[in-house]
């Protein structure tokens, strides 16, 4: 048996952690039924990981305490207490647990440096980033040395540790915390239930988008820290040479839409919050969509941008191979983590955060003709499915 524990920040898969938790879930169990995963809820909440048979036990909602004292500290606790339910439901059952995969920082920390150990199991840590990068980490002074506290075990007392890049592996062997043999790199990836490429103008016929117009497009359940503004900005720039030149902004907050809503009029483009009799040289900012409605408007754009991503070394959005298994232009930031996947060949790199060079990047991607690299990219899309991941986890637990 494998047991998966997981901290989802959305049961019912409205963030990007949520669908890649659910999705590698659903092809392990495809392929061992016996995987548990063990899951918190608050109360009767809506949740999708039961299609997937997780087990869902009572969330030990401490952090709901924040909206009295604000602090990532509270958080912390709830998820060392999870960390303990997880073990106390784990323990009878030990002699069928294979090992133990977990993907959330804190809970990871302690099955490696404790839970673990003590009822010997052996641990695989998916490491996202550095708790002492996290953007949402704890900010007291004092609790700096915790932050690296929980880094080091979880990362170095850990049976084996995944990362989603080279990069990050790299960065563990430099800093002495593993040695690179010790650490499996296995990417995201896309779901190829759900993307796939599509006729263009169909797309746009059914979703009322201007039929002639180039259309550069972004989808993102977020987009803090991933620099739409300046994404707004470049194609509002290019506007003078090609008016009808149209952007899609899918997805975000409300308040992240309305601010760019606000910089866009600012700029002079017309604003739109419906994709359906848009005009020519519009900014579309749509609220988020179904998957299946978000794959429609990306078929429908001739390129595909990704302005910035929040990590660095560990960068592997789930966008990037969605775009790539529809194989339209890909316009992306100069990130090693990024460039693992895709070579230069097949994207239309730039120095992140360079505005010319942002602006250089789309029109050259909008110039694009050919199906050959759009071939190419789906081609490599197809080596990075979920079953294909689930296929890489279950190799290092059975070699651990």
């Amino acid at each position: 048996m494998i047991a998966y524990i997981a901290y989802p920040t959305s049961l019912t898969l409205q963030s990007a952690n949520a669908l890649q938790t659910y999705t590698t879930l659903r092809e392990l169990r495809a392929r061992r039924p016996d995987t548990v995963a063990i899951i918190p809820r608050w109360g009767r909440e809506p949740s999708r990981f039961a299609e997937v048979g997780a087990l869902h036990m009572p969330r030990p909602a401490i952090g709901k305490l924040s909206r009295l004292y604000k602090s990532t500290l509270l958080y912390y606790l709830e998820h060392t207490a999870f960390a303990f339910m997880t073990a106390a439901v784990l323990a009878p059952r030990r002699h069928e647990v294979e090992a133990v995969y977990v993907r959330q920082v804190i809970c990871a920390a302690w099955w490696a440096g404790l839970l673990g150990p003590r009822l010997g199991l052996p641990v695989i840590y998916e490491a996202h980033d550095l708790e002492t990068h996290n953007p949402s980490r704890a900010k007291e002074p004092w609790a700096t040395g915790l932050l690296h506290l929980i880094d080091r075990v979880a990362l170095t007392r850990a049976t084996r540790v995944v990362s989603l890049t080279d990069d990050f592996r790299q960065l563990l062997g430099a800093i002495g915390w593993r040695a690179p043999h010790e650490v499996a790199v296995i990417p995201d990836a896309y779901d190829d239930h759900v993307f796939a490429p599509a006729d263009q103008r169909a797309a746009r016929e059914a979703l009322g988008l201007p039929l002639e117009a180039p259309i550069v497009a972004y989808a993102g359940m977020t987009f803090a820290h991933r620099w739409l503004d300046g994404l707004v900005a470049a194609v509002a720039q290019m506007q003078a040479q090609r008016p009808n030149l149209t952007l899609v902004l899918l997805g975000g907050r409300d308040g992240e839409r309305a601010a760019l809503r606000q910089q866009a009029e600012a700029l002079g483009m017309p604003v739109t919050e419906q994709a359906q009799g848009a005009t020519a040289g519009s900014c579309i900012l749509l609220a988020p969509r179904p998957q299946a409605e978000v794959v429609r408007y990306l078929v429908a754009a001739d390129v595909l941008a990704i302005p910035d991503t929040v990590t660095d070394v560990t960068a592997s959005p789930l966008k990037l191979f969605e775009y790539l298994a529809l194989g339209q232009p890909l316009v992306m930031p100069n990130i090693p983590a990024l460039h693992e996947i895709v070579p230069g060949e097949l994207c239309y790199p730039f120095a992140r955060r360079d505005f010319a060079g942002l602006v250089a990047a789309l029109a050259a991607a909008l110039a694009e003709h050919g199906t050959a690299q759009s071939v190419a990219r789906r081609s490599l899309a197809a080596e990075h499915t979920y079953g294909q991941r689930a296929e890489r986890i279950l190799g290092l637990v059975e070699s651990k």
